[in-house]
């Protein structure tokens, strides 16, 4: 599918989807219970859809109760030998360490991009933690558990993702389980990890997110969940409100854990007008200026980022780089590849993305499969002085489906 995005004013209000990080890791914990646990603002899209598949095929039994409230009744009882992750990252790493509970074969596969993506960085722990693997480092992998608890080291530098499916599944293991992590990532990822399972009553102790004891023999108590609203998606309208006009973002946490809630950190830099309420954020346009970003523990921000250094005068520098490779595309290349189409003077080195500030002159791009490269180049196409052609647009199903819809809104003035 190709979208054609023509430079426009933007005006108006939208509510982002919910945050599939959050919803994932609420559906893990819903799974895990004896019990029924609600779980409301679901709105599904490509990455929660399959993790709902999942908890089914691992035993759960979910029903739509509302039109975006699930009643799920947990159980961890695999009617499955295999289960399928599609091409969410999290969802692969989260129930893996899930399905290692269990006393039988469990086969984990993906498709897409998550076929090539690695996660050999599993393997040892697991073994270490009494689970029976199967992999070459990368999809399909098999195990077999149950987990046991005891002691493991954890490599965390490429992803906090397998962290926070070990810190979800060693509660309910026979023994405590001690982990020490090496060069922990996302940050703010493993603070939610933390603070979601403790609304299911689970107990896990943390030394700056370093080492972590997490006591055995615990139990997920059922737990009523409303899921934040996606800062993630967010990103994207806000940024559009700054270079092109006005946005308001309603249903939004202010103290949100997720990761993504830095993006007003950038555009404070940038010196766009932000005004808040306790649930709404709303960004309008004016003169921007270069800032300097670390986003290694919000990589999923360099796309949106790349575009708003480019409205910016002066050079704009995001450290973290080296957090961009093994995402949905490699999207240092994807930038580099495609938004300079576009115009946009971009350049990486180290673990550093340098942007000099310039007009854009419209063009086409490919998302590479990457809906966060799709819905960033809509956003440029905002300023450009020519209309954008993004081809392969349908990525943005991945987290935001209803994404073409709320740009045409704010643009239909």
């Amino acid at each position: 599918m190709d979208k054609v995005i023509n430079p426009s004013p933007i005006h108006g209000e939208i509510r982002p989807p919910c945050s599939k990080s959050y919803a994932q890791r609420a559906m893990a914990g819903a799974l895990l219970c004896d019990g029924e646990t609600t779980l409301g603002n679901i709105e599904l899209c490509d990455d929660t859809r399959y993790a709902m598949q999942v908890i089914t095929d691992l035993g759960a039994k979910v029903t739509r109760t509302g039109d975006t409230e699930y009643v799920i009744r947990g159980g961890l009882s695999p009617v499955s030998d295999t289960i399928n992750t599609g091409e969410s990252g999290l969802a692969t790493r989260l129930f893996t360490p899930i399905a290692a509970l269990c006393d039988r074969k469990i086969t984990i596969t993906g498709s897409g991009s998550m076929l090539r993506r690695p996660i050999d960085m599993m393997i040892k722990p697991l073994e270490k933690l009494g689970a029976t693997v199967e992999s070459d480092g990368f999809l399909p992998i098999s195990v077999r558990g149950p987990l046991r608890g005891g002691e493991s080291d954890v490599d965390a530098r490429v992803s906090s993702q397998f962290l926070t499916g070990l810190l979800m599944s060693s509660p309910l293991a026979a023994d405590d389980t001690i982990l020490h992590v090496e060069q922990p990532n996302s940050l703010p990822y493993l603070a939610m990890t933390v603070d979601l399972a403790s609304k299911f009553g689970i107990r896990m102790e943390h030394n700056s997110f370093r080492e972590f004891f997490i006591p055995g023999e615990q139990r997920y108590r059922p737990a009523r969940i409303s899921i934040e609203g996606d800062w993630s998606s967010a990103a994207f309208m806000l940024v559009a409100g700054a270079i092109a006009g006005e946005v308001k973002t309603t249903e939004m946490n202010r103290i949100s854990l997720q990761a993504d809630l830095a993006v007003l950190d950038a555009l404070t830099r940038a010196g766009a007008v932000i005004i808040t309420t306790p649930d709404t954020v709303t960004v309008r346009k004016r003169e921007l200026s270069s800032f300097d970003f670390d986003a290694t523990h919000c990589p999923d921000l360099f796309p949106i980022l790349a575009v708003l250094g480019a409205y910016c005068s002066g050079t704009t520098t995001v450290k973290g780089v080296n957090r961009l490779i093994h995402k949905e595309s490699n999207r240092a290349d994807a930038i580099l590849g495609e938004y300079t189409k576009l115009g946009l003077d971009v350049e990486f080195q180290d673990d550093v993305m340098t942007v000099r500030g310039g007009k854009l002159h419209g063009g086409t791009v490919d998302s590479c499969n990457d809906h966060r490269i799709a819905m960033a180049a809509a956003i440029a196409a905002l300023g450009a002085a020519a209309p954008v052609t993004i081809t392969n647009a349908q990525a943005v199903s991945k987290s935001y489906p209803r994404f073409w819809d709320d740009l045409s809104a704010l643009t239909a003035d």
